[in-house]
């Protein structure tokens, strides 16, 4: 059918000629442009809205009186990635939520293969219900302090601007680079000056926030404190709020979200697993926090919803109103963000929505852990002296504290102290370009014995191994290596508990509800070795970042990110 002749279908299923595809009647709804609940059909053809508030007949009609409609929710930082499970899965997991919107960054992957990561997302986005908008990773890696498995400059990343999926630039993490006027950063600024420019810049303030600001960098996702993200509102950046598994920052900014700020704060997930979406939810989670935080109902929705797509230049969503997408939530409760039903482009999300699984595994990503069986000699933590820099995890953030403790020293070497709850951490080079391996202490893991490995370690995704015992950690790392990447807890010569993810060491190739199942085992294993943290795994894929202040570690050693340096262990 000609464009013409679905203008003119819409045309007269507005005006009530004919009956509409689709109709949703006597229902109240989510008016978010003026703040009210309005009631009123909602008619649709095709995948359009073409009628409110008045009465409309339809070919299909759902009774919707005991029922509350919202626009499709809209997550406005995603690393798919981080839910640990592929493309599809992430769409049968969050679509039924009523997520029918989501902007992801597919750094995570990009650092580990490059362009052949950035083609499997964008070549995904393709094949989903969700619309997945795919963000161009600008910054792999994320900083020359970590050793990455691939490299995307400005040249790698322009061929894709034009793709009907990609919006912009993603999150530009590398703030030092900018402020030091580095030459690669400078040219992918000016490379899509004037498209949308995601942010990240935990902890910037005052003229370096102004300086980030005027490259054409229009939000941030990283704001932990209210004075934070108030500096950010008041320099014209979009506040995304954050709730992952790990950062959990809604019940901190909360009090930002009022009907004057509502346009310029919006909702993300940016880093959530399968477990954490199955047992509170995905965006839905978001907006009954922001409301029992007090936010007005309809402010939250908003904030979900039309402000997500203004902040990301997508004009045809986020409302509900003739014209636009039939992108729809049906609510049983408002409050409670309690989802009944959800319509994706004018139909009914049910298992037919989503496309068959065909059998074939990805093999994308697939031998992607280049790395030999270790043994513990490697492990050593040559010192000077037991009194050294620690780094100290802080519960519910990726921030680090920047800690001097005394720990049991021995023959030139530092180790362990549980009576301080300080553990070992390596950061093991993955990628088959060295053999680097990142020596330091971490306090807070509250491990009184045992060892946890990850091929998840952000950005550039090495393995990072923490624990008591020099020989459970090795044990976890050489089964690490066997699985071919993913999460493994080892304890007394023993493996506890291992989830695999083979797909680039990022990614199961199982169904969500099994990586679900397999998480839960993990837990259990994690806080049986004294373990208190409600997402171990994730925490410690955080600490390899050196974009996140204070103090982390990568795969070249300790990095004190305020001051961008390597410092010794």
């Amino acid at each position: 059918m000609s464009k013409t002749a679905h203008l003119a279908r819409r045309i007269d299923q507005a005006l009530g000629r004919e009956r509409a595809d689709l109709v949703i009647r006597n229902t109240r709804f989510l008016n978010v442009a003026s703040g009210t609940v309005d009631r009123g059909d909602i008619a649709i053809c095709a995948d359009r809205i073409v009628g409110t508030h008045e009465d409309y007949r339809g070919q299909v009609e759902i009774d919707g009186k005991d029922l509350v409609v919202s626009p499709g929710f809209i997550d406005s930082h995603v690393h798919v990635e981080s839910t640990l499970i592929t493309p599809r899965q992430f769409d049968r997991c969050v679509l039924p939520r009523g997520t029918t919107t989501a902007i992801c960054d597919p750094h995570e992957i990009c650092n580990v293969l490059g362009r052949a990561g950035l083609e499997y997302f964008l070549d995904a986005s393709a094949q989903l219900t969700v619309d997945l908008r795919v963000q161009l990773s600008s910054c792999v890696p994320s900083t020359d302090l970590e050793t990455a498995g691939a490299r995307l400059s400005a040249d790698d990343l322009l061929p894709y601007r034009g793709h009907p999926a990609v919006i912009g630039l993603a999150e530009f993490m590398n703030f030092p680079g900018i402020f030091a006027k580095d030459p690669g950063v400078l040219e992918k600024l000016a490379a899509f000056e004037g498209a949308h420019i995601d942010g990240h810049c935990p902890l910037v303030s005052g003229h370096e926030l102004n300086a980030y600001c005027a490259v054409g960098i229009r939000n941030c996702h990283e704001s932990t404190s209210l004075a934070e993200a108030r500096e950010k509102l008041a320099k014209g950046m979009q506040v995304l709020i954050r709730e992952g598994s790990v950062s959990k920052d809604l019940a901190a900014l909360a009090p930002i979200l009022d009907t004057t700020t509502s346009p310029f704060v919006t909702f993300c997930t940016d880093d959530r697993n399968p477990l954490d979406i199955a047992e509170e939810g995905h965006l839905d989670h978001l907006i009954r926090g922001a409301i029992a935080a007090g936010a007005p109902p309809v402010i939250a929705y908003r904030a979900a919803t039309w402000s997500a797509a203004q902040g990301f230049g997508l004009r045809d969503r986020g409302l509900i109103a003739p014209g636009y997408l039939a992108d729809l939530v049906l609510l049983s409760d408002v409050e409670t963000c309690a989802v009944h039903t959800v319509i994706k482009s004018g139909k009914p999300v049910d298992e037919q929505s989503f496309a068959p699984l065909d059998g074939t595994p990805t093999q994308v990503g697939r031998d992607s852990i280049k790395l030999d069986p270790i043994t513990a000699d490697l492990l050593r933590v040559p010192a000077a002296g037991p009194t050294g820099p620690v780094i100290g995890l802080i519960s519910g953030q990726i921030i680090t504290a920047h800690l001097t403790l005394s720990l049991p020293y021995h023959n030139g070497e530092r180790r362990p102290d549980p009576a301080q709850d300080t553990a070992k951490i390596c950061v093991l080079a993955r990628h088959g370009v060295n053999n680097n391996i990142g020596r330091a202490f971490v306090r807070g893991f509250g491990l009184q014995g045992g060892a946890l490995a990850s091929s998840v370690g952000h950005d550039s995704h090495n393995i990072c191994v923490v624990g008591m015992d020099d020989a459970d950690m090795v044990l976890a790392v050489n089964r690490l290596i066997e699985l071919g990447g993913g999460f493994v807890a080892a304890r007394d010569g023993a493996i506890r508990a291992e989830l695999a993810l083979p797909i680039a060491g990022l990614m199961s190739d199982n169904p969500f509800a099994q990586v679900q199942q397999d998480l839960i085992g993990l837990r259990q294993a994690v806080k049986s070795m004294g373990c208190p943290l409600a997402e171990p795994f994730l925490q410690l894929a955080f600490l390899p970042l050196p974009v996140i202040p204070h103090l982390k570690i990568t795969d070249l050693g300790l990095v004190d990110v305020d001051n961008f340096q390597l410092i010794a262990a």
